[in-house]
């Protein structure tokens, strides 16, 4: 393993309520906000902290046990769904040529796997995306003039295509019940953070793209003149529009919409209620490669690795980063999919394209334990 230090110098972050009230600092041990140190690698290679235990139940190009579905390859972003007294996994499909798309696992109560389904197809790199509160899955295209789809987790009603929400390399989206927007990543080089306000909270066909103003920190919200990108890519359109390398995840909660920048291994936070916007994480260990990310509703952010040393970590309200899991044996591919059921008891992510680093190898896993929902 890497030697784990925090570089100096990185930004540290004050938002508003309870979240984040102190600097974030490196804890590697088993620290008053750590899950624990890891353990030794289990059968499929997962070290995981004591209490907590994995299994597999997807395999990509291998049909999901008892339900007739084949697991799509290169399974990326994800999320959960309440359904009856079980729930609705929704994994991505980050594959070309139009194989891309999304499937559905549906679970009972007690997590016995009871069908598998796709919900969308015929789409290019569906990478990662965003829940909305009306339980649509909005599964975003990772190509040049991509696509939001949103589509339907329980699998009754087809997906259709948001061309209101623009045309770019989309990344991931969280949607902010507080003010009736949706944010987006963009994952370029000089890639930008847009939200889309819908006419009507709900139905997404129809809106207003904006970018946040720039520089970073920087709190103007400017509208995209064509947000179809006939000529100009969206993120050009608005001089003086802040620019992000290489938007990643995105996850919304407590009036703070945080996303990760791979390019310079950075997480975000933007204060809605504040109007600001302040580096939580960056530039240092224990996260490489930052990538997809959730919460819980006691503020721990679970933080997905692309590469590095192949572990989600947690940042917690208190400040601490620490490893909860890490993936081994799987050294090429990338961490992503990161979710929890509702009853925040199981969580889900997949390893990309597994131990042979190729798409039709990928894994999605779950892992139940006592996790943390209360605040620390």
């Amino acid at each position: 393993m890497k030697r784990r230090t925090l570089l100096a110098g990185v930004g540290a972050v004050a938002l508003g309520g309870s979240l984040w009230r102190r600097a974030v600092m490196s804890d590697t041990g088993g620290g008053s906000f750590s899950y624990g140190p890891l353990g030794e690698a289990d059968e499929l290679g997962i070290r995981l902290p004591e209490g907590f235990s994995a299994r597999l139940i997807a395999r990509s190009t291998v049909e999901v046990p008892g339900t007739g579905h084949v697991w799509h390859g290169a399974p990326d972003g994800g999320a959960c769904f309440a359904h009856g007294d079980g729930w609705i996994y929704v994994s991505n499909a980050e594959l070309d040529d139009g194989k891309g798309g999304a499937s559905a696992v549906r679970f009972d109560a007690d997590g016995t796997i009871l069908d598998a389904y796709p919900i969308l197809s015929g789409t290019d790199r569906n990478c990662a995306g965003g829940a909305t509160p009306w339980r649509t899955w909005l599964s975003c295209e990772e190509v040049e003039h991509g696509a939001v789809f949103e589509t339907d987790p329980y699998g009754g009603v087809a997906a259709v295509k948001r061309p209101a929400m623009g045309r770019f390399r989309h990344e991931a989206a969280a949607a902010d019940f507080d003010r009736f927007v949706i944010y987006l990543t963009e994952d370029e080089p000089d890639g930008c953070f847009y939200r889309f306000v819908p006419d009507s909270w709900g139905d997404l066909s129809s809106g207003v793209l904006q970018v946040l103003g720039g520089p970073n920190g920087a709190t103007v919200w400017i509208d995209v003149p064509d947000p179809a990108a006939a000529e100009t890519p969206t993120r050009h359109q608005v001089a003086g529009a802040g620019h992000y390398d290489g938007g990643e995840g995105c996850h919304y909660a407590g009036g703070v919409c945080y996303f990760t920048t791979k390019g310079d291994n950075r997480v975000w936070a933007f204060d809605a209620e504040a109007s600001t916007l302040s580096v939580l994480y960056g530039a240092g260990a224990p996260l490489f490669g930052v990538d997809n990310l959730t919460g819980t509703p006691g503020g721990d952010l679970f933080v997905a690795e692309d590469g590095g040393d192949m572990e989600i970590c947690v940042i917690a309200p208190g400040g601490t980063v620490t490893p909860f899991l890490q993936v081994t044996g799987q050294d090429l591919s990338e961490l992503c999919g990161v979710a929890f059921n509702p009853a925040g008891d199981r969580l889900y992510f997949s390893s990309q394209r597994g131990p042979s680093d190729d798409n039709d190898d990928g894994r999605t896993y779950e892992v139940t334990g006592p996790f943390r929902f209360d605040p620390v």
